[in-house]
C-alpha cells in the first residue's frame, strides 16, 4: 500500500536525475519489486517516515524490472535494497553486517530508518563517505 504513495522513478535517466538534482537532501533510493513482500513492508517504512525527515531526505523508489540498468553496478540482488545518495556521492553505511554499500534487509521499526537518513545526512554534510549506523544490526548479538 505504502508504495502507491512514494515517488516512482521510471527510467535510468531520473534515477541519474533524482540522485545529480538533490542538493540539500539525502536521496534515499529504494529498489525492489513492488509486489515483493518485504519491499512492501519496507515501503510502509517509508512512508510511514518521510513526512518526518523531509526536511533532510527524499526518498524515491526503483522498480529493478523496469529499470534494470543499475541492478549489476549497484549489485541489486537482493529483494529489497536500499541506498543513499548525496550530491552525486554514494553514502556508505557500516551496519555492523559487513556490506557496507546498501541496507539490503529488513526493518522492523520506522525509528531505526529516522535515525539512519539522520546520521547519513550528518555525515554527508560534513564530507564523509562512510558513517556509522546508531544500531549494530550484525546478527552476532541476536541469540
Amino acid at each position: 500500500m505504502g508504495s502507491a504513495f512514494l515517488t516512482h522513478l521510471e527510467t535510468a535517466w531520473h534515477v541519474d536525475q533524482a540522485i545529480l538534482h538533490e542538493e540539500d537532501h539525502v536521496c534515499v533510493l529504494r529498489f525492489g519489486r513492488d509486489w515483493d513482500t518485504e519491499c512492501a513492508a519496507m515501503d510502509e517504512i517509508i512512508f510511514k517516515v518521510k513526512d518526518k525527515v523531509k526536511n533532510f531526505a527524499t526518498f524515491y523508489v526503483v522498480d529493478i524490472d523496469k529499470v534494470p540498468d543499475f541492478n549489476s553496478m549497484y549489485e541489486l540482488y537482493d529483494p529489497c535494497t536500499v541506498m543513499f545518495f548525496w550530491r552525486n556521492k554514494h553514502i556508505q553505511v557500516d551496519f555492523g553486517t559487513g556490506n557496507n554499500n546498501k541496507l539490503n534487509f529488513k526493518l522492523n521499526d520506522k525509528q531505526d530508518l529516522i535515525d539512519i537518513v539522520e546520521t547519513v545526512y550528518r555525515g554527508a554534510k560534513k564530507g564523509v563517505g562512510l558513517v556509522v549506523s546508531p544500531k549494530d544490526f550484525s546478527t552476532k548479538w541476536s541469540y
